[in-house]
């Protein structure tokens, strides 16, 4: 996704801690759970307004456990935007638009070492 060239999306290292911290097993629940919070949320973002800053403040911390570093930092930007009455459809869309990208480029990584959801 050319939008997010050159932005570290996921924090490897931060993805590895947890797997150990939890094993296989678990860690393949957590993702699995993760995806279907995050979709769920993500899909209905901004239609809500009033739920808006507590679904961005859900979402970045489910991304930042996860890893899912540019993901988090934006749901942060957002919500921040969102406390201040400055966030946008733009916000809202490119907040979106940065989950599929983080999705892809995990569920890939995941499949290349064979440990995908």
């Amino acid at each position: 996704m050319g939008i997010f060239t050159g932005y570290v999306m996921i924090d490897w290292v931060r993805v590895i801690e947890l797997r150990n911290e939890i094993g296989a097993d678990g860690f393949a629940e957590v993702i699995e759970l993760f995806l279907e919070e995050v979709e769920s949320v993500i899909g209905t973002l901004g239609q809500a307004p009033a739920t808006l800053p507590e679904d961005l403040h859900f979402l970045k911390g489910s991304a930042l456990n996860l890893g899912f570093r540019a993901f988090g930092d934006i749901c942060r930007q957002t919500e921040r935007r969102c406390t201040e009455g400055t966030a946008t459809q733009a916000d809202i869309a490119a907040t979106q638009a940065c989950y599929i990208a983080s999705k892809a480029e995990f569920l890939t990584r995941m499949q290349e070492v064979g440990t995908a959801a």
